[in-house]
C-alpha cells in the first residue's frame, strides 16, 4: 500500500497549529485556574465583610455575647450564624452540610472554607477585652461567581478558537508566499531540457536559506554544466584530432583492397597505418593527460624546448611554409607539463601559423621569471581586434580563413583544444598585438 506523505507547506503549517493549540490550551486553562482563585478569594473578602458588618448586631453583656437584634441582611448575604462560645445564638434553616460546616468554624481562628460549589464562608471570632466570647460565620453564595466562571471559559475556548483559525490562516498564506522560490524553482527546473546548460534560478544574493539553496543549486548547475561542456568539447576535440589519422588509415585500407600488391607495398602500407595508429594513441593519452591535469592528478615536468623542436621539426615535414626560424635558449626550460600535453598545446599554434603566414613562421622560446613562453609570429593577414577572443572559441574561425592565401580550411577546433590544455597546466594561449602578420604567445608556468 503506497504510503501519503505531506508536503513541506502542510507539514509546517501542522507544526504551527499544534504548538499554538499547545500554547493556547495552556493560557486559557491558566487563566480560568487563576480566575478561579480570584473569584474565590474575591467571594472569601465578601464573606469577611459581610461578617465584620454583622458586629453591629452583638454585643457583650457580662462578658457574654448577646444579640441585639436580628442579623442584617444584605444584598448577597443571606446566611449568618452568631456563637457564644459554641452555643448557637442564631442560625438560618440550611443543608446539613452547610450547618456542620458553620460550627466547625466556632471556636477556631478566622478563616474562610468552601462548601461544595456552591457556598463560601468566613467565621469571625468576636473579641472582648482581650478575650474570645463569641463568632459570626457568614456564607455568601457563589451562584454569580460560577456564571462569571463559566462564561470566562466559554469566552476564552471561542476567543482561543477563533485565533488559532485566524493563525493557521496567516501561516498557511506566509508560508506559501515563502515557499514561493521553491515552487518557482520546481516549475523552471521541471521545464529545462539537457540542452538548457545556461540556465539558472538567479535569485540573487543570498540572505536566507531559500536564496543560500538557490546559489548553492546554482553553483552546482555550474559544475555540471561545466561537466558537460567538458564532455561535449573533449567529444568535438576527439573527431578534430582524430579525423585526419582515421582519414589516412581508410585511404590506406581503400588502396590495399583495391587490387593485388607487392610484398614491399603491403609492408610500407601497414608502417602507415601503424603511424596513424600511434598518432591516434598520441591524441588520446594527451587527452587524458589534460584531464589529469585539470584534476590536479599530476604534477609532472618537461623541457619546453624539445616539445617546440619537436613540434617545428614535424612543421618542416610540411611543405607548406617556405621557411620556419627558430629560436631556443641554450639552458633548458622546464614547465610543468608532460611532453604530450605540450605537443598538443603548441602544434596546433604553429599550425594555425603555417596555414595562414604567406612566407616565414618564426618561432622563440624563453623564460621570463616563473613563466616560460612560447611566441609564433607569421606574416600572414592577422587576426582582427574584435577577433582575439573569438578564434579561441571551439568552431570559430577569424575572417582570414577566407582569404585566397589561407591553407585548408580546418575545424576551427586547434586553438580551443590549445588553449584548453595550456590552462589545464595552468597556463594560457594568447593572441598579442602585431603590426604585421599573427602572434601567438603561449605561456606555461616553470617547473620546479
Amino acid at each position: 500500500m503506497r504510503s501519503y506523505r505531506l508536503g513541506v507547506r502542510t507539514r509546517l503549517l501542522l507544526a504551527i497549529v499544534v504548538a499554538v493549540a499547545v500554547a493556547l490550551v495552556a493560557g486559557v486553562t491558566a487563566f480560568n485556574v487563576l480566575l478561579a482563585q480570584q473569584l474565590r478569594a474575591s467571594a472569601s473578602d465578601l464573606a469577611k465583610a459581610e461578617a465584620m458588618a454583622q458586629l453591629a448586631s452583638v454585643r457583650v453583656e457580662n462578658g457574654k455575647l448577646v444579640l441585639l437584634a436580628e442579623p442584617k441582611e444584605g444584598t448577597v448575604v443571606s446566611q449568618v450564624w452568631v456563637f457564644a462560645g459554641t452555643r448557637l445564638l442564631e442560625a438560618p434553616r440550611v443543608p446539613v452540610r452547610v450547618d456542620r460546616a458553620a460550627r466547625e468554624l466556632a471556636g477556631r481562628p478566622e478563616r474562610s472554607i468552601g462548601v461544595g460549589e456552591d457556598l463560601r464562608m468566613h467565621g469571625l471570632p468576636v473579641y472582648h477585652d482581650g478575650k474570645r466570647v463569641g463568632t459570626i460565620v457568614t456564607a455568601v453564595s457563589l451562584d454569580a461567581y460560577s456564571q462569571t466562571q463559566r462564561a470566562a471559559l466559554i469566552g476564552s475556548i471561542a476567543l482561543a478558537t477563533a485565533l488559532l483559525a485566524a493563525i493557521a490562516a496567516i501561516a498557511w498564506w506566509m508560508l506559501g508566499r515563502a515557499l514561493l522560490p521553491v515552487a518557482q524553482m520546481t516549475e523552471s527546473a521541471a521545464t529545462w531540457s539537457e540542452q538548457d546548460l545556461d540556465q539558472r534560478f538567479e535569485l540573487g544574493e543570498p540572505y536566507d536559506e531559500l536564496t543560500r539553496l538557490a546559489a548553492t543549486l546554482d553553483g552546482l548547475l555550474e559544475r555540471i554544466a561545466a561537466s558537460v561542456r567538458h564532455e561535449q568539447r573533449l567529444t568535438a576535440e576527439l573527431s578534430h584530432e582524430l579525423r585526419t589519422p582515421l582519414a589516412r588509415l581508410k585511404g590506406e585500407t581503400e588502396l590495399v583492397l583495391r587490387r593485388e600488391r607487392e610484398p614491399d607495398e603491403y609492408v610500407e602500407t601497414l608502417r602507415t597505418i601503424d603511424r596513424n595508429i600511434d598518432e591516434m594513441t598520441g591524441t588520446v593519452t594527451t587527452l587524458m593527460s589534460a584531464a589529469r591535469h585539470e584534476a590536479g592528478l599530476t604534477t609532472g615536468t618537461s623541457d619546453l624546448r624539445e616539445a617546440v623542436q619537436a613540434a617545428v621539426d614535424v612543421a618542416r615535414a610540411d611543405d607548406s611554409i617556405s621557411a620556419m626560424e627558430l629560436e631556443l635558449p641554450k639552458e633548458p626550460v622546464r614547465v610543468s607539463a608532460e611532453p604530450e600535453l605540450l605537443s598538443r598545446i603548441v602544434q596546433p599554434v604553429l599550425d594555425n601559423a603555417c596555414r595562414y603566414g604567406r612566407s616565414v613562421v618564426h618561432v622563440r622560446v624563453a623564460r621570463n621569471g616563473s613563466v616560460a613562453t612560447v611566441e609564433v609570429a607569421d606574416d600572414g593577414p592577422g587576426v582582427r581586434d574584435h577577433e582575439h577572443e573569438l578564434i579561441f572559441d571551439p568552431g570559430a574561425r577569424g575572417s582570414a580563413a577566407d582569404t585566397a592565401g589561407a591553407r585548408g580550411s580546418g575545424a576551427g577546433l586547434g586553438l580551443a583544444l590549445a588553449r584548453r590544455l595550456a590552462r589545464s597546466a595552468g597556463g594560457d594561449v594568447t593572441v598579442e598585438p602585431s603590426a604585421v602578420g599573427g602572434r601567438f604567445l603561449v605561456r606555461l608556468p616553470v617547473g620546479r
